[in-house]
């Protein structure tokens, strides 16, 4: 038996976000928290939320100081702001980050607690606070997924926290509220979302609905990403990476993800890189090495990444979908080496990180499982 879970609404597709007035009164609360960050709170994207919301005579208050790796005391800030304005849900704004936050703040408002409390698998009793999910960035597909991801400033760990309370009652993604969005940051969300799928297509957990999911999101990813990237203004890639999100991200969420992503937010979380380019730079590392262990698993990853798989073996099928993960990563611009984004490795602390990515929930996804010495021997290839 499979479980499915996605939020019960999904608005989807250009101009969607100026119908969300009525969507959102239908629900029947009072006031929101409005959760997103200081870009977005300074740019003309909130508006284009607030607008509709200020026609239906939705009641909200703001809370923005979300960092692109969202901490604990962000948490507890945005709680506090919470509770003194009386909300009675929220709506987040933004890309991975303040969706993280919200869906925090949302558990912690009904359960009480700590962030620390909630860390692995369905740690909390009681139902979240509802939360409307508005996303502004193709790649992380927080806003129809019950992960989120909070740094621990303390330990310098990302906690990675699964939890069926914290699934958003809506979400809402329309590509006209990514248009601004610059190449760089296109392109690591962009790759994030690859990265979900691939994970997604090849770990144990992938059964036939996720797998033609993960499937269609890489074929779209492929296509429309470098587009995307290319000109932001391509509101045709901007609708088709939308749509790529939205099915890996249902993919992602109901058979899970491996140890890219393991590897990744111990990276984010001690020297504070974008999530999607240490997913990117990680991916045909750990993919290759599961590519020994599964490579019938890689037909699949093959053929949504444009090879006709028919009469190839299984080993052609892995080198060809590596060299295209590789190929894609080098069009969009991400970097190979941690050397340029400033990183040295005689500063880098392998063995620590090593270790928290072992014990990282998305660990028992992936087709192997590594040691500390296989990780460590990972973590140098990006040297």
């Amino acid at each position: 038996m499979a479980t499915f879970y996605v939020p019960a609404v999904n608005l989807i597709g250009r101009g969607c976000v100026n119908e969300i007035g009525g969507y959102v009164k239908d629900l029947n609360y009072k006031k929101a928290l409005l959760v997103t960050d200081d870009f977005i709170r300074n740019s003309d994207i909130l508006s284009k939320v607030t607008k509709p919301l200020d026609e239906a005579g939705i009641d909200y208050v703001v809370f923005s100081h979300v960092d692109p790796n969202p901490t604990c005391k962000n948490v507890y800030d945005g709680l506090a702001v919470l509770q003194e304005n009386d909300c009675d849900f929220i709506i987040s704004v933004g890309g991975g980050s303040p969706q993280d936050a919200a869906s925090c703040i949302s558990i912690m408002a009904t359960n009480g607690g700590k962030p620390q409390d909630y860390e692995g698998l369905h740690k909390s009793e009681k139902k979240g606070l509802p939360v409307v999910a508005i996303n502004t960035t193709a790649g992380t597909s927080a806003e129809i997924t019950i992960n989120y991801v909070i740094t621990d400033e303390d330990r310098k760990v990302k906690m990675v926290m699964v939890d069926k309370n914290s699934l958003a009652v809506m979400s809402v993604n329309d590509p006209e509220l990514m248009l601004s969005k610059p190449a760089a940051l296109t392109a690591a969300t962009g790759m994030d979302a690859l990265t979900h799928a691939i994970e997604a297509l090849v770990t144990p957990g992938a059964y036939g609905v996720t797998k033609k999911l993960s499937m269609g999101a890489i074929e779209l990813i492929k296509e429309y990403l470098p587009r995307a990237v290319e000109n932001g203004q391509d509101i045709e890639a901007r609708e088709a990476m939308v749509h790529a999100i939205f099915l890996g991200g249902m993919s992602f969420n109901n058979a899970g993800l491996g140890y890219v992503h393991s590897m990744a937010h111990q990276l984010g979380a001690v020297y504070n890189l974008p999530h999607g380019v240490c997913c990117a730079m990680i991916l045909p590392i750990i993919e290759r090495e599961n590519a020994k262990r599964v490579p019938a698993a890689f037909r699949d990853v093959a053929k949504a990444l444009g090879m006709d798989v028919a009469g190839k073996s299984d080993e052609e099928c892995a080198d060809y979908a590596i060299a295209q993960i590789e190929e894609l990563s080098a069009k969009v611009g991400i970097p190979k080496k941690l050397t340029e984004l400033d990183i040295k490795e005689e500063d880098f602390d392998f063995e620590y990180l090593s270790k928290n990515a072992l014990i990282d929930a998305c660990a028992p996804g992936n087709p192997f499982m590594p040691t500390l010495e296989e990780t460590i021997s990972f973590y140098k290839e990006l040297f």
